[in-house]
């Protein structure tokens, strides 16, 4: 049903969907319901959906919530989702033909989107800029395997680190690349998301765990030195003395297998030292 809707509402309006733009819509209907149910959503709910598309999720969250902001950025495709809504009676969405990742959003209480993949990581940071309940987003599933993994795992990566820092996340279930039209190269997954701020992190922190991380697979000595230049601009001699006085018990551990309080630790180790050369 969701299927021969999708493509018949793709072939009427002469809609040649894009992969590289993240153009891939969900047509299990099963899936489409899951999605609706773990958002619980209730009259008091404005949510914020990003990549609306031709309205696949949008129509069912405004049928069980009091607003929806829906934005979608190809003007074609939000003038389609305007005349669908329109026909249906639907009033409750307000539609913004923009950029997620330049605009302001108004203000939401729930997130819930099948994200257009290539601002998964910055869309997601600048949601955590804003204050809501919590967000049910899918995501590619490596990316989403990225942002749950552990210190040790083997997709435990910066992305990971800045998000525990951030919120609470949990991977709610895997979804089929088949479920998807036209269908991409991988599968994805649906998360859970709560902000939680457990500890201001800083532009130091971030430049230290970006040099970490750029060598996760070496002792943090090296990965250190090696990349010292994204913490500040030392050379390679002045770096090895700073970093040499950092925990010893720390420089031997790889960058992989540290854990998000041992990151700021080196973090706060190093500000203060470079403070004081």
């Amino acid at each position: 049903m969701l299927t021969k809707e999708t493509l018949k509402i793709l072939k009427e309006n002469n809609i040649k969907l894009d992969r590289r733009k993240g153009q891939n819509y969900l047509i299990d209907s099963n899936i489409l319901q899951k999605i609706v149910n773990y958002a619980n959503l209730s009259k008091d709910d404005t949510i914020l959906e990003i990549g609306a598309g031709i309205g696949t999720l949008t129509i069912p969250l405004a049928e069980s919530s009091g607003k929806v902001i829906a934005i979608e950025q190809d003007q074609k495709i939000a003038a389609i989702l305007e005349k669908r809504l329109s026909d249906l009676g639907i009033r409750n969405v307000e539609v913004l033909t923009a950029d997620a990742t330049k605009i302001d959003f108004p203000k939401f209480n729930k997130v819930v989107s099948n994200l257009p993949y290539k601002i998964s990581s910055p869309i997601t940071f600048k949601l955590l800029e804003y204050d809501f309940d919590f967000a049910i987003l899918m995501y590619q599933l490596e990316f989403a395997q990225r942002m749950v993994a552990k210190p040790g795992d083997s997709n435990y990566s910066r992305l990971s680190l800045m998000l525990h820092f951030c919120a609470d996340i949990e991977l709610l279930f895997e979804v089929s690349k088949h479920c998807f039209f036209p269908e991409p190269k991988i599968s994805s997954a649906v998360i859970k998301l709560i902000p939680n701020k457990k500890a201001e992190i800083d532009e130091f922190f971030k430049r230290t765990s970006r040099a970490l991380f750029q060598h996760k697979k070496k002792k943090v000595r090296n990965a250190l030195v090696d990349s010292f230049h994204e913490i500040a601009p030392l050379d390679k001699k002045e770096a090895k003395k700073v970093v040499s006085k950092l925990n010893p018990d720390l420089l031997s551990e790889r960058a992989v297998k540290l854990n998000p309080a041992k990151v700021m630790a080196i973090s706060k180790q190093l500000n203060d030292m470079i403070k004081n050369l």
